[in-house]
């Protein structure tokens, strides 16, 4: 997954499409997996660096990540490689 390269993203969360117009608020999770995917960390590094930082196990971690990807594909906010 890559984040489109005109996506803006703030310091406090919000987001912001200049495609379309939208704006999105996010929580501190989501802004750094935009961060993450801004910069083209791979999954599992995604994986490793959230689930150390918030002691989350894997099966929370698939179940939450992907429903956030799913809910970024919806907005059209990310790219497939």
């Amino acid at each position: 997954m890559k984040l489109k390269k005109n996506i803006a993203i703030s310091e406090s969360g919000f987001v912001f499409d200049p495609s379309t117009g939208e704006s999105f608020s996010l929580n501190q999770v989501g802004r750094e997996i935009l961060e993450l995917l801004r910069r083209n960390v791979p999954l599992e590094n995604i994986r490793i660096t959230l689930q150390e930082k918030y002691e989350v196990d894997d099966l929370s971690f698939e179940k939450y990540y992907f429903d956030f990807i799913n809910t970024l594909k919806h907005f059209n906010l990310i790219e497939d490689e």
